[in-house]
């Protein structure tokens, strides 16, 4: 193949929890010799083991905001997935795109990772929110102020689209829950642990007792981490046939879940786990303290509500494996391989 048929991507967090799936994800597509695959890594250690799997690599990280920008004005299709509020990382990757449309005329492709964060409210754990989201209720989306989580940066994304000098994709992955297994894994490339979950797990260690804030009334939705990568990959395979494959832009909102959980009932079945291992006082779990909250959590987000509906990758054949029963099913291992790391 002559290089002018490959599919350029660029990746950025490749060593991530979300962007080493996406990664591998990409590595196994029917597509994938098609592809020419650059990402970058803040360990040049690394970047061998990467080349083998037929990974370019380029030191640096999301405050190298030049590399950024030349890395995305060469590329197809960039797939950010490092750090959902970094709007100067962001704005460097839309430059190189504006500055290859201008120099090409080509409209390059944007997927760039947000979350159902960007729809908390401060329930502190005291109330069930009745505000559901759908990715396809534009409007409802837009009326979101900028001083939610994410949302400025998806609002800077989304401009681009409309200036017309990228196409952009949005994917809000909600709670993400599963231990990774993938090829990057297994070669001890990428991290394979979620955020929320974990650090729920690991506070409860901290205080001897599993905790929950407020009343535990609050509600997020959850998707397992393998059908994250097939939420990426479902969105990437339209993003790629064509403009008028899927939506983009304005109404390029892709949110991953698959089923909501109480964080009360959740959060009972950390500390019931905890108390088994001996790790716990009581197996209910007991009211986390304002001082806790800041010292654990930086605040009362875990008490939020984060109600979505998934519907616009559901249209392009997204079709989630695992429910909120999977997620229940995962927590012991989490749960073990935390206090294995601790104690080894």
């Amino acid at each position: 193949m002559s290089p002018s048929e490959y599919t350029r991507i660029f990746i950025t967090g490749a060593t991530g929890y979300i962007g080493g799936t996406v990664l591998s994800a990409l590595l196994s597509n029917p597509k994938t010799d098609t592809f020419e695959i650059t990402a970058l890594i803040r360990s040049a250690e690394k970047a061998p083991l990467f080349n083998s799997i037929g990974v370019k690599t380029v030191i640096g990280s999301n405050s190298d905001l030049d590399t950024l920008t030349s890395l995305a004005s060469e590329a197809d299709v960039v797939v950010a997935t490092a750090n959902a509020d970094d709007l100067n990382a962001a704005k460097a990757i839309l430059r190189g795109l504006k500055k290859q449309h201008e120099q090409t005329k080509k409209v390059p492709i944007l997927i760039h990772t947000s979350g159902t964060g960007v729809l908390i409210d401060q329930a502190a754990g005291n109330f069930t929110a009745d505000k559901i989201y759908s990715d396809l209720d534009i409007p409802k989306i837009e009326a979101l102020p900028k001083t939610q989580p994410h949302r400025e940066v998806d609002i800077a994304v989304v401009a681009a689209d409309e200036e017309g000098y990228a196409r952009t994709y949005i994917i809000l992955p909600s709670t993400i829950y599963g231990i990774a297994n993938t090829s990057l894994v297994s070669l001890g490339l990428q991290n394979p642990h979620s955020q929320q979950i974990p650090l729920l797990i690991k506070t409860g260690l901290a205080r001897g007792q599993g905790g929950v804030v407020g009343k535990g009334l609050n509600v997020w939705p959850s998707i397992h981490i393998d059908d994250t990568a097939t939420l990426y990959i479902t969105v990437f395979d339209a993003a790629t046939k064509g403009p008028d494959e899927t939506g983009h832009g304005r109404e390029g909102f892709y949110f991953g879940e698959n089923g909501e959980y109480s964080v009360g009932e959740l959060s009972q079945a950390i500390a019931k786990l905890l108390h088994e291992l001996g790790r716990g006082k009581s197996a209910e779990a007991t009211v986390f303290t304002d001082e806790e909250l800041d010292k654990y959590f930086g605040g009362a987000w875990f008490g939020s509500n984060s109600r979505a509906r998934a519907e616009r990758a559901r249209l392009i054949g997204w079709n989630p494996a695992h429910n909120v029963d999977s997620l229940y099913a995962s927590l012991m291992s989490e749960v073990e391989a935390i206090v294995a790391k601790q104690t080894a």
